[in-house]
């Protein structure tokens, strides 16, 4: 299983982006798809499980939605209002519903004037 992520980039602060993963490969059920992110330590942002419940660390409530399109194997993460706390690399993952956990290379999103 191969996850390519991207949209991450340099923005202002207030400013919006959207980062985007797809997973490939032998892929027969998804449980959850997320993110995390790295600035240094790595937390997690936010999930969609399957059947599209969302939850979302405090700090991003409000500002960033996640999204994901089950047909696919895509999820999004339309981050907006941006803070330059929320620079970091951007990390997807994919939960299948055998156990196993598979990671993105990360992107990294800077948000600074």
């Amino acid at each position: 299983v191969q996850l390519q992520a991207s949209g991450g980039g340099l923005v202002q602060p207030g400013g919006s982006l959207r980062l985007s993963c797809a997973a490939s490969g032998r892929i027969f059920s998804i449980n959850e798809m997320g993110w995390y992110r790295q600035a240094p330590g790595r937390d997690f942002v936010a999930v969609v499980t399957s059947t599209g419940s969302t939850k979302y660390v405090d700090s991003v409530k409000g500002r960033f939605t996640i999204s994901r399109d089950n047909a696919k194997n895509t999820v999004a993460l339309q981050m907006n209002s941006l803070k330059p706390e929320d620079t970091a690399a951007y990390y997807c993952y994919v939960l299948l519903t055998n156990g196993a956990t598979y990671w993105g290379k990360g992107t990294q999103v800077t948000v600074s004037s």
